[in-house]
């Protein structure tokens, strides 16, 4: 283990772009992949790379993410390591909330004291990618930089999104322009060769010497790294470099970019190996029964444990912990969040008996484009297809963005109803 690295992974904010999956829970702690949540992944990396320091920062609608690292993630006595959760509070030196990324950093500085650290890894927690942050953490030290910015290799069309970097020869940022315009606003940071056009974006994972950290942050009240410290700290001609990361690497922070990259994951060969025992993705172990699928039909779609398929067929689509779904019904191209516990034989009975409809999804429904999260109760011959097409609407139980149908946590659907 390396122990002179202390990994801090930003919670977020209120995480609009993912609304209505932030809207009960923070934004690392949306479910993903059937099993896991979106923290799973940078803490994934922080141990399989060796680092098993970690702090995560939260403010804004905490508890199930509490629950979930601290349930997940446990450290034996004998080991120096630790997962912990570092929440917003009030305190004599301050009265207000973290009003952004660096401020979440600079108000939790007075935690980082272990005199042993003496670098901050900064990770965002709405990423995908498998980054081994020893290379990131070696190139660091060999370079003799104060900071480095993890980057990835993006197209013109994409630059509006991101923090440009342009580096010199070396790789020393000599620039740091934070989601221009266009490309034409940039041109002079392209770095493609043999007339490609490609720019260098920042990761929003940054590894810095705690001494400069500390010296940035705390003459300064600036809340954001992208937008303000980094490119002050390039101007102030700070020792800032660039490093290349050449793996799949997306920002899912929008339920357009969660939608599809989750998707991706349900082809035969897709961008991130789930199945790589040499770099595993840890979550929450829970002793669930294998999923068990009666007389239905599975096509390219991942299934969780605890999951009862019955005479359904799913297609392109990922089916979450504890999922039902009934007899007829189709899912296609769809997130199914599945359920955070199961109902029990007398629930369900006095479900029956009650007319109330069951966590899960009828029978005779068709889902298709959408995503369901958890705990939704589907009735039976419900159409959940974007029926009229929209771009974007929202309803009392239901919210269309991007033409992707969200049903939030909790809903419950009529019989008979078309969405």
């Amino acid at each position: 283990m390396i122990n002179d690295v202390l990994c801090v992974i930003l919670g977020g904010g209120r995480g609009t772009r993912l609304y209505p999956l932030t809207r009960d829970r923070a934004k690392p702690a949306v479910p993903l992949f059937a099993k896991y949540r979106l923290v799973d992944i940078p803490i994934s990396n922080c141990l399989n790379s060796g680092f098993n320091r970690i702090n995560i920062l939260t403010q804004f609608n905490s508890e199930s993410l509490n629950k979930h690292i601290t349930r997940t993630y446990k450290f034996d006595q004998f080991s120096a390591g630790f997962i912990e959760i570092i929440a917003a509070d009030q305190a004599t030196d301050h009265a207000d909330w973290f009003q952004g990324p660096a401020d979440a950093v600079r108000k939790s500085l007075k935690h980082f004291g272990d005199p042993r650290i003496k670098y901050v890894c900064i990770l965002s927690g709405d990423q995908l990618y498998k980054m081994d942050l020893r290379l990131l953490y070696e190139y660091h030290v060999s370079k003799k930089a104060e900071i480095t910015v993890a980057c990835n290799l993006i197209k013109p069309e994409d630059v509006s999104s991101f923090g440009i970097v342009g580096v010199g020869p070396d790789f020393r940022i000599k620039e740091f322009v934070e989601k221009p315009g266009s490309s034409a606003a940039v041109r002079r940071l392209n770095i493609g060769k043999d007339g490609m056009e490609n720019y260098l974006c920042s990761m929003g994972i940054y590894f810095f010497n705690i001494d400069t950290l500390r010296g940035l942050l705390t003459r300064s009240d600036k809340a954001d790294f992208g937008k303000e410290i980094i490119p002050e700290a390039v101007k102030e001609d700070k020792r800032v470099f660039a490093y290349e990361f050449d793996g799949y690497w997306r920002d899912i922070g929008t339920i357009k970019a969660f939608y599809t990259e989750s998707l991706l994951l349900t082809g035969e060969h897709p961008p991130l190996d789930l199945f790589d025992e040499n770099w595993p993705i840890y979550t929450r172990s829970r002793s669930l029964p294998p999923a068990k699928c009666l007389d239905s039909k599975i096509e390219n779609s991942i299934i969780a444990d605890g999951s009862i398929l019955s005479s359904s067929q799913v297609a392109g689509s990922i089916v979450g912990l504890r999922s039902r779904i009934g007899a007829g019904t189709e899912i296609e191209e769809s997130i199914i969040m599945g359920a955070d516990y199961f109902e029990t034989t007398q629930q369900l009975a006095e479900n029956s008996a009650a007319g109330k409809i069951n966590i899960g999804i009828g029978k005779n429904c068709v889902i298709k484009k959408a995503i369901l999260d958890k705990n939704a109760r589907i009735g039976d011959n419900c159409r959940i297809v974007n029926a009229r097409g929209l771009d974007n609407h929202e309803d009392k139980d239901y919210l269309i963005r991007d033409g992707i149908v969200i049903v939030y946590k909790n809903a419950v659907i009529a019989s008979g109803t078309v969405i």
